[in-house]
């Protein structure tokens, strides 16, 4: 487990005016980085201590940030 908060920048620094470009011009790609960030944000804080979970209640944002993840790499991709 990291507690390193899993940034969109930098997970994809060749594609950061990409995502950019996308999020100005893309309402659905801007609500999934919008998603993201708030379900990173989360496990970010569950993993530091700060807003404990229980370990499935944990692991659940985890698959979640990486379905969203998926998502949004595969927008990137496209």
């Amino acid at each position: 487990m990291s507690n390193t908060p899993h940034e969109l920048a930098e997970d994809f620094p060749q594609d950061a005016e990409k995502i950019h470009e996308q999020k100005t011009q893309n309402t659905h790609f801007a609500k999934l980085t919008a998603d993201y960030h708030e379900v990173n944000h989360a496990v970010h804080r569950a993993e530091t201590g700060v807003e404990p979970l229980e370990e499935l209640a944990e692991i659940a944002l985890r698959k979640e940030r990486m379905r969203l993840q998926d998502e949004i790499a595969a927008m990137l991709a496209a």
